[in-house]
């Protein structure tokens, strides 16, 4: 997701986090269950642990707990924040730990927006120097305890495979050191390590979570067990909008176990014993519903209000020189209308949160992503202060932007309904899938207009395009950040600042009111933009009579890190040796987060007359590379993502209901159509960027262009199921 774009002082954070001391454990409240389900002790970790920061914990038996202020829903920050303090203290890799960090903004806040939370691909990015330095201080006094207690001179003294070593022979583990290094500041110039020192930074550092994940260990939100817990289950709306009018809980009271039946905003609670029985009297209920303002309309009338707003140009979101004078004197013209439609985020895990009361408040226990913002709706709803809302982040199954809504959902529910119930105890909220499926937060339909033409000579003289879609940013508390004279910047990204050379450009945005609830979808305006314009540019191409790379090289001769991912997929896919009959190739280029992925794709027709994608060479540009082996993780996992998207994602609305329930009808992409990927990543010094969503954006327009050489079918209404398939 992308939020707002506001920078915190980097050292004036650190001043904060890195007070010396017994302090730093106030306020914390480090009793989250690790990563293989064992209780952790409460305040501070062990017995005796070194705390020198906000971020890390060394404890007597030398083990090293880091905090993370990022979810890990997958994307791997535990694993990365593991890998840069790994690297600063020289530890071992086997005494490193991970768990989440507590709600608190005043230590964890996202230095790119202030507030704590995840998104926009930017937990390292953020992160990288606040953890070297974290890291940094930590091991500098480890040093000075060393140097303190065998009475030699810190600069004597060195740290290898977390063993603080002397020439003499002394050494020391990290644990023996931990009740001095407590007593001792750091000094006021430790610097972070040189790259030509690092050990685990730009190499692979195994993922931190993998053991648990895999053995079943890990614990989510729906395996926490709490004494006196009930389950609840939510009657909703079929429609979006509607409220609940009347309702008959005998029904669902007569069920076994059911508990308690009461509305609450979003519908209808039941309250059971465990969720089958919530589920059950859910089912049993009788329920009228006020759909008096309920968005009735279907999606075909909604793409149809779009495709005419696109006619014409809305709002001016990039302009430069005369495109509309430009066109008409162009040599040749591509005029090309796109529609995108409804995609659902379809995480493994559906929405889910654990809510109990506290001395001090409430604690909620999910998979938070937000939690700044969670803390604050949650307390309004209650009437608390948010301090007086704990947090206790869980490991989440997938998100791809679901978990962070703009109106806290899952946590205002889950307070909605402690608000309500009778029941004193700890209550579990459970969204089914179909809930999920149905319940909102879409990626909008969107449709694009692009008008572009080429001179004699095959260049681009100009480049039209109208978007018209539906803002999520509009009535949010990002509004006044995120929207400019009208413009959502979210609809336009990845247009309105083309990375192609087009003298005459004009890009404008249209917002369409639309009752149904959409979010930021993993890479937000990216994934249709990315679309429209990398195959606008293969038909340039084609119309130009130009090789697709090289017309792309032309028109980014001043953008040298697309080139560099553009040119590196191009000499790793073998572009120019021809494919046997049957087979065909596509490349797309695209910026997203401050990172450039290029996708070249070898493509042939499946049985059902789909594109077949076999292999897929990636490069990819994101600063610094941390960690190459999540790094090509999330290039893998984007864009199997995308992937999934383009040849079947859709969410149908008929007379404002949603057609489709669960992945039976919202299709997935198997593991066996994930095609072979090679990702090479581009060797940088410059800062990390990210990486969670940068690999979606070009994968579609990759498997467009190789389709359109394979087939002569240029696809502008996406899934590829409807335009081409048998489905």
């Amino acid at each position: 997701m992308a939020l707002m774009e506001k920078t915190t002082g980097r050292r004036g954070f650190l001043k904060g986090a890195a007070i010396a001391g017994a302090g730093l454990v106030i306020g914390f409240r480090l009793e989250p269950r690790g990563l293989a389900g064992q209780a952790l002790a409460a305040e501070g970790g062990s017995p005796g642990a070194f705390v020198p920061n906000a971020f890390i914990r060394i404890a007597p038996d030398s083990s090293v707990t880091i905090l993370c202020k990022h979810i890990e829903f997958g994307q791997g920050p535990f694993t990365g924040f593991a890998t840069i303090v790994a690297d600063e203290l020289d530890a071992r890799r086997g005494q490193i730990k991970v768990e989440h960090a507590p709600a608190d903004v005043t230590k964890y806040a996202n230095l790119h927006w202030g507030a704590q939370g995840t998104g926009g691909s930017s937990a390292m990015a953020n992160s990288w120097m606040q953890l070297r330095q974290a890291g940094a201080e930590a091991r500098a006094r480890l040093i000075a305890a060393a140097a303190k207690q065998w009475n030699v001179p810190a600069s004597e003294i060195s740290i290898d495979d977390g063993v603080v070593k002397h020439p003499s022979g002394r050494n020391a583990q990290f644990g023996e050191l931990v009740e001095t290094a407590q007593t001792i500041s750091a000094p006021q110039d430790v610097k972070p390590k040189e790259p030509s020192q690092w050990r685990y930074i730009g190499k692979d550092f195994a993922r931190v979570d993998a053991k648990p994940k895999t053995n079943g260990t890990a614990v989510y939100t729906i395996d926490v067990k709490l004494p006196d817990m009930l389950t609840c289950v939510v009657a909703r709306p079929t429609r979006f909008g509607a409220k609940v009018k009347s309702f008959d809980p005998a029904p669902a009271l007569a069920v076994s176990g059911v508990a308690e039946v009461f509305a609450i905003p979003t519908g209808v609670a039941v309250l059971a014993k465990g969720y089958w029985q919530a589920k059950k009297g859910v089912e049993a209920l009788k329920v009228a519903w006020d759909e008096t303002g309920a968005e009735s309309r279907s999606s075909s009338q909604i793409f149809d209000e779009c495709k005419e707003l696109v006619k014409s140009h809305g709002a001016i979101a990039a302009s430069e020189g005369d495109a509309t004078a430009a066109l008409s004197n162009a040599a040749k013209l591509i005029e090309a209308t796109y529609t995108f439609p409804y995609l659902a985020h379809a995480p493994m895990e559906p929405n889910d949160c654990v809510i109990r009361r506290t001395a001090k408040g409430v604690e909620l226990i999910y998979g938070c992503q937000s939690q700044t913002l969670d803390q604050a709706m949650a307390a309004a709803v209650l009437q608390l202060k948010p301090e007086q809302v704990e947090i206790k982040t869980m490991l989440a199954g997938g998100s791809f932007g679901r978990r962070a809504t703009p109106t806290a959902e899952m946590a205002v529910e889950a307070a909605h309904v402690l608000k309500a119930a009778k029941h004193q105890g700890p209550v579990r909220v459970i969204w089914s899938r179909e809930d999920d499926i149905r319940g909102g937060r879409y990626r909008p339909i969107f449709v694009h207009r692009v008008r572009a033409g080429i001179d004699g000579a095959g260049n681009v003289v100009a480049w039209e395009q109208a978007i018209a879609g539906q803002s999520f940013i509009i009535g949010s508390a990002f509004e006044k950040t995120l929207m400019k004279n009208g413009i959502d910047a979210t609809m336009v990204e990845g247009a309105s600042n083309l990375a192609y050379a087009v003298p005459n450009l004009k890009v404008s945005v249209h917002n369409v009111k639309v009752g149904v609830p959409t979010l930021w979808w993993r890479s937000v305006g990216h994934t249709h933009t990315a679309y429209a314009v990398e195959t606008v540019v293969d038909e340039l191409a084609a119309a130009a009579g130009q090789d697709e790379v090289a017309f792309r090289r032309k028109m980014l001769a001043n953008k040298p890190r697309h080139l560099g991912v553009l040119n590196l997929a191009a000499e790793k896919a073998g572009w120019a040796t021809p494919l046997p009959k049957g087979k065909a190739r596509g490349v797309a280029v695209h910026e997203s987060f401050d990172t450039v992925v290029a996708h070249v794709v070898e493509v042939s027709i499946a049985s059902e007359g789909l594109p077949k994608v076999e292999r897929v060479f990636t490069a990819v540009n994101c600063g610094q590379p941390i960690n190459p082996d999540v790094i090509r993780a999330q290039m893998d996992g984007g864009l199997g993502f995308g992937l999934s998207a383009a040849l079947f994602g859709a969410i149908d609305l008929e007379d404002g209901r949603v057609a489709q329930s669960n992945f039976h009808d919202y299709r997935q992409l198997r593991i066996n159509e994930m095609p072979k990927v090679e990702v090479h990543i581009v060797p940088s010094s410059e800062k990390p960027t990210g990486v969670g969503e940068p690999g979606v954006p070009p994968i579609a327009p990759a498997v467009a262009n190789a389709w359109a050489k394979l087939t002569g079918e240029r696809v502008r209404d996406l899934p590829f199921a409807r335009a081409v398939g048998k489905a």
